[in-house]
């Protein structure tokens, strides 16, 4: 578990001098500011071997950006986790994103659907934790001069290729930490990455994926918990 803490600090260190150009206007270092939550989320919740590790792309505006835990809907990670922490104010905040930490009024639908899910099948988290983990690729939140979210696509390649290498170096070693069974990335970009790296780190779980939660996917709208859990039911993990 100090080695999970040690590469997430590594992988906060890595990206915290990097710069981007416009579209960029600003950039959240979640690890920076929500550290206090995201340490405790991982003393917590990621001690020894899981058998299903699930991955997601970054954080939302008013999930991890306001929790420090990923998807991390404000009730789920208060109510359901246990975990509320203080939350300080990244280094340049946009104004109509602000970070209102455990105050936050506004849902993160893709963390109300992920973790209502899990809390559904396992009443206490302790129970879901026991062998599931739940982490992002990267750390950052990107936005426009409108506070638009941006996201990685978005970006130039050349300056996301440190993001790309930082991020899959820590993904690696916490597959390494982890030795999971199942791979499962949340939409498709989460599992490719997720293939990369098992590749990278001779890991040999199997990867699959499941529909991300996010209210901008229609079949995600149109019943999001059944679809994933069938997914997941078809893979054979539950």
């Amino acid at each position: 578990m100090n080695e999970l803490i040690a590469s997430t600090q590594r992988l906060a260190d890595e990206l915290r001098g990097l710069e981007f150009s416009p579209p960029v206007a600003c950039v959240y270092r979640t690890l920076d500011y929500t550290w206090k939550a995201h340490e405790e989320y991982l003393k917590r919740y990621g001690k020894g071997k899981k058998r299903i590790v699930f991955l997601g792309m970054n954080p939302g505006p008013f999930g991890m950006a306001q929790t420090g835990v990923p998807f991390g809907e404000v009730a789920a990670v208060r109510d359901w986790m246990g975990i509320e922490t203080s939350i300080d104010k990244p280094a340049h905040e946009h104004p109509k994103r602000p970070i209102e930490g455990f105050q936050c009024q506004r849902s993160e639908v893709s963390g109300r659907r992920l973790w209502g899910l899990f809390s559904e099948r396992f009443e206490n988290a302790g129970d879901f934790f026991k062998d599931h983990f739940v982490l992002n690729y990267c750390p950052l939140v990107w936005m426009s001069a409108t506070g638009a979210n941006l996201t990685p696509d978005k970006l130039s390649a050349s300056e996301m290729a440190p993001v790309e290498a930082a991020c899959q170096k820590h993904l690696q070693e916490v597959i390494a930490l982890l030795k999971p069974s199942w791979l499962i990335g949340v939409g498709g970009f989460a599992e490719e990455r997720l293939k990369r790296a098992a590749e990278a780190c001779g890991s040999k779980a199997n990867v699959g994926r499941v529909l991300h939660p996010s209210p901008a996917s229609p079949a995600a709208n149109r019943g999001w918990a059944e679809a994933a859990g069938k997914q997941l039911a078809a893979l054979g993990i539950w």
